[in-house]
């Protein structure tokens, strides 16, 4: 691999990074600002296609009301991959049931990059 395409994975991978320590810290605006504004996100849930949410102003309505249903959540995650402008994320979603217990989730999302930006989060559960 060449090294402007090494490069171009890790600045990939980075934002990867940075969208899902955002997220675990429940910042929706730092979120937002690394989706290009036509980006498309793909919730696993419902089962069995999950719901399709496309550009900014819908993906941080989803993200607002998760994080208020869920204000445990975490998503650790697990491993991190690149292919071009396309990484693959491991991960485990954290949180607290309606009884106080932990639970979790494992999943894996599919991630395209377009510019520095994420531009389509495909995620995808276990179960």
């Amino acid at each position: 691999m060449s090294p402007a395409r090494m490069a171009q994975v890790e600045s990939a991978m980075r934002t990867v990074l940075a969208f899902n320590q955002a997220c675990n810290r429940h910042d929706v605006a730092a979120m937002m600002q690394l989706l290009t504004d036509d980006c498309v996100f793909e919730h696993f849930s419902p089962p069995p296609d999950g719901t399709r949410y496309t550009g900014k102003a819908s993906i941080r309505q989803f993200w607002h009301d998760f994080f208020r249903a869920a204000p445990q959540a975490q998503i650790e995650a697990e491993e991190v991959s690149g292919l071009g402008l396309r990484c693959v994320m491991r991960w485990k979603y954290r949180w607290v049931d309606a009884a106080g217990a932990p639970a979790y989730v494992r999943g894996v999302d599919l991630i395209q990059v377009r510019n520095g930006l994420i531009c389509e989060m495909l995620s995808y559960v276990k179960g």
